[in-house]
């Protein structure tokens, strides 16, 4: 196996690897499937790496079509994250993936050695959910891991974007954006929780982290929109709860009630425990 193939197939690996440590670290919230996403693109990118070096210029492109499909299915797992429809939004996600990849599948069955000829839109689509993954974590602590991952798929998509072509593909440049998208994976997995805050601050921030923006701001959207209705003088801030200017401070156990009703959309009551929001627990 040539060296640039068997670091990418390595890139690949360390994908997987890192998608299961974020399952295990996930257990017990809705954000799981996406890391069961994560562990497929990973395993299509050792394939496709692994098939690289001399491939058919067809063969080669349906299976980068199909691993760009598979690669930006956990940024979108994501986003339809809540119970109860969070399982049926697994569909929707895989018809997403199909969709990509249609073009490749009729390229290999119909025209076999022919490179798939992706549509405008789709070519679009691939680049929008790709920015869209990296902007729902910009802003957390994996805000870095998140944008070297977006960085490599963009470089592993760019044959499949508006303006590119498959032919001018460089084995060296893909290999490096697979070895920066696994190096970051797995740094994003195994990043520590933030030490020293408050139990309920410690959940918020672990949710925060796990779900990225999307989620998180629509939280902390309902719980400002109770406390307005409720008079309160704190409010739910992107790094935790902290005070705002006159009403009244709202009772723990209201509040605490108030941010688990709203999570547990999302989590179980044992994610919560491991995060530091045990249910009886005081903070």
């Amino acid at each position: 196996m040539e060296p640039t193939a068997l670091l990418g197939v390595a890139a690949g690996l360390l994908v997987v690897g890192a998608a299961l440590v974020g399952a295990w670290r996930a257990r017990g919230s809705t954000a799981v499937p996406a890391c069961w996403w994560a562990a497929a693109a990973g395993v299509a990118l050792a394939i496709e790496r692994f098939n690289a070096p001399g491939a058919d210029p067809g063969a080669a492109a349906c299976r980068r079509l199909a691993l760009v499909a598979l690669g930006v299915c956990p940024a979108l797992s994501l986003l339809g994250a809540k119970r109860p429809q969070h399982g049926v939004w697994q569909a929707i996600v895989a018809t997403a993936a199909v969709v990509i990849a249609l073009p490749a599948a009729t390229a290999a069955l119909v025209r076999p050695g022919t490179v798939p000829d992706v549509p405008v839109v789709l070519r679009g689509l691939v680049a929008v959910m790709i920015l869209v993954g990296w902007l729902n974590h910009a802003a957390t602590r994996r805000g870095m891991a998140a944008t070297a991952i977006a960085g490599g798929q963009l470089l592993v998509a760019l044959p499949c974007l508006v303006g590119f072509d498959d032919r001018g593909v460089s084995g060296q440049r893909d290999t490096a954006a697979a070895l920066v998208i696994g190096v970051a994976a797995m740094a994003a997995a195994v990043w520590p929780a933030r030490r020293g805050l408050q139990p309920v601050d410690a959940a918020w921030s672990a949710f925060r982290e796990t779900f990225g923006a999307a989620w998180a701001l629509r939280v902390a959207e309902r719980v400002d929109a109770v406390g307005r209705e409720r008079g309160w003088s704190r409010r739910l801030g992107w790094r935790g709860w902290e005070m705002a200017d006159g009403g009244e401070t709202p009772d723990d156990g209201d509040s605490r009630r108030l941010f688990m009703a709203l999570v547990r959309r999302f989590v179980s009551a044992g994610w919560l425990s491991r995060h530091g929001l045990p249910p009886r627990g005081r903070w």
